[in-house]
């Protein structure tokens, strides 16, 4: 198999930037808004913090290597990794269940925010095609960054525990069905998480059938392509 290293090397700075920058921010996130709603305990593991240190998850920065610049290395952008998971007590929290789930989306639209930066110089330099042909390096790593940013983000949106998302399903449920499918989610979203994460469909996954026109359009969307 030819591994081409023009792929690699942007996929590689696109990792450093988001061990560094893109995963401490979304922990940070979720801390500051626990935080703002009444709850110290982020704060208390020093979790309050942009430090990536603070965040770094050797499993999952590993994970997040290894499989985002291994799809590079094959002409694709998918890749799955997590950071140390962020300290929260839903019982300090204001608002009950819509606290859990603002603290909880917090991550994911911080993944937002973060690919709507990326694509602010990345339109420009489609604007001036010039300038890619000048600094293919730099588009490179700006879309990469803008694609790893918006599939974070969809992925902990999925409403499967331990993903984001699925606090933020709870919050829209009445208690009682709540009560009735919680424990039952979380006893198996692992295993619910892996099935539809394993290709077992012909082309991949139950997952990239789903995310990956979501993400296309996302990105179309964000960076005008």
């Amino acid at each position: 198999m030819h591994i081409d290293l023009t792929d690699i090397i942007p996929a590689a700075i696109v990792v450093a930037i988001m061990l560094l920058v893109g995963l401490p921010v979304h922990e940070f996130s979720h801390a500051l808004a626990a935080f703002r709603l009444g709850d110290g305990t982020a704060k208390m593991f020093g979790r309050l913090t942009l430090n990536p240190i603070a965040h770094f998850d050797p499993v999952g920065g590993t994970l997040l290597a290894l499989t985002f610049i291994g799809s590079a290395a094959t002409g694709g952008a998918i890749g799955f990794g997590w950071a140390k998971p962020t300290p929260v007590n839903p019982l300090n929290l204001e608002g009950g269940r819509r606290g859990e789930a603002i603290v909880a989306a917090a991550g994911p639209l911080s993944n937002l925010v973060l690919a709507a930066a990326g694509a602010i110089p990345l339109r420009y330099l489609y604007a001036n095609p010039q300038l890619i042909l000048d600094m293919p390096l730099l588009e490179q790593v700006l879309w990469l960054f803008v694609q790893i940013n918006l599939l974070l983000m969809l992925f902990n949106l999925i409403p499967v525990p331990p993903l984001d998302g699925s606090k933020v399903m709870f919050a829209f449920m009445d208690r009682r069905t709540e009560y009735q499918i919680r424990p039952l989610l979380e006893q198996y979203g692992l295993i619910i998480l892996i099935i539809l994460i394993l290709p077992i469909l012909p082309g991949g996954s139950i997952l990239g059938r789903i995310i990956i026109p979501i993400l296309n359009a996302f990105t179309s969307l964000l960076v005008g392509v």
